[in-house]
């Protein structure tokens, strides 16, 4: 993976993957972006549902590379496409979904109220950009650092960890933990939207090396279901399964917390969140009747099979009930 720093490297990365007529794919945000593309497909979608990747993938009939600007929807109908075409993807992310890193990717069925996704998109670079982060609004800044410290976390423990991610994780915390406060006060801080978006990178690059566990699996099957948004059902997901999982890695959080320079991960992960903006599920929405039903889509999902510490679904209801 070749990574420059300033949307000014675009051009030259492009040059020298020998892309010609590179496709923007976006939203409608940034469909007038000033960036070196041919054409310019500007209809991403929240959750990438499959029309959207059928739209973007006949509108790349015409190109030989992909160019994805904006959050982790935008990224991941790019890598949707790659996978089905082959076409390389330079990411030019705006959030830190972190989605830039890994192949595979989340699309969503809106008729069935279902999260699913692939893998097997061809990843050629990634371009970092802070002044790109610098309007983006609280809610989204705040949701998808908090995805990102989700990232770093469970890089320490899930069950397919690979230790050359732990470096990234380990670094990736200490960065988001300091930079996100100042971030939320500020949101136009360029050295602390620089720190959160460095910070948001080794995030990546740990969840590129190790996937993902629990909290992200209640994540996705909730987001899957109401539509909502990922980041922020990390952020309440985060704390729950963090104590779940303290008697099956307890080596792994006391690392994490010493990256984020707190003793009670969970705590410290749920004053993150609120200060955010996020504090229950309730406050999203989710109807507390289908718990239940949730619970037992979330034990299906590979993530929650990844995770250092199996759950049953009567025992992700329970944690769905706390963070309610």
């Amino acid at each position: 993976m070749i990574v420059r720093w300033g949307v000014g490297q675009l051009g030259p990365l492009l040059r020298e993957l020998a892309v010609e007529t590179p496709l923007l794919v976006t939203s409608e945000r940034w469909r007038d972006a000033d960036v070196p593309v041919a054409l310019r497909f500007t209809n991403v979608r929240p959750h990438t549902p499959a029309a959207s990747v059928q739209a973007a993938a006949v509108a790349a009939e015409a190109s030989d590379g992909l160019v994805a600007l904006g959050g982790g929807s935008a990224i991941d109908t790019a890598k949707a496409v790659s996978a089905r075409t082959g076409l390389p993807v330079v990411s030019v992310p705006t959030t830190y979904s972190g989605a830039e890193w890994t192949t595979f990717f989340g699309t969503r069925d809106e008729q069935r109220g279902v999260k699913g996704g692939g893998s097997g998109a061809r990843l050629a670079g990634i371009v970092y950009e802070p002044e790109l982060t610098l309007d983006l609004p609280r809610d989204l800044t705040g949701g998808t650092a908090l995805n990102a410290l989700a990232h770093c976390a469970e890089a320490l423990y899930t069950r397919t960890r690979a230790p050359g991610g732990d470096p990234h994780a380990l670094r990736g915390a200490a960065l988001i933990a300091d930079s996100l406060p100042a971030v939320l006060e500020n949101g136009h801080d360029l050295e602390a939207r620089t720190r959160l978006l460095e910070g948001a990178m080794h995030a990546g690059a740990a969840l590129a090396a190790s996937f993902m566990g629990l909290a992200h699996a209640m994540a996705q099957a909730l987001g899957g279901r109401y539509g909502l948004p990922h980041g922020a059902l990390n952020a309440i997901c985060l704390p729950v399964a963090l104590r779940f999982n303290e008697l099956a890695a307890r080596a792994a959080i006391r690392r994490f917390g010493e990256a984020l320079g707190e003793q009670d991960v969970a705590a410290a992960t749920q004053r993150l969140a609120r200060l955010a903006g996020y504090e229950r599920l309730r406050d999203l929405g989710v109807p507390r009747d289908e718990l239940d039903v949730v619970a037992a889509e979330v034990v299906e999902r590979p993530a929650a099979r990844a995770n250092p510490r199996s759950a049953t679904a009567a025992e992700v209801a329970e944690l769905l009930r706390a963070a309610y």
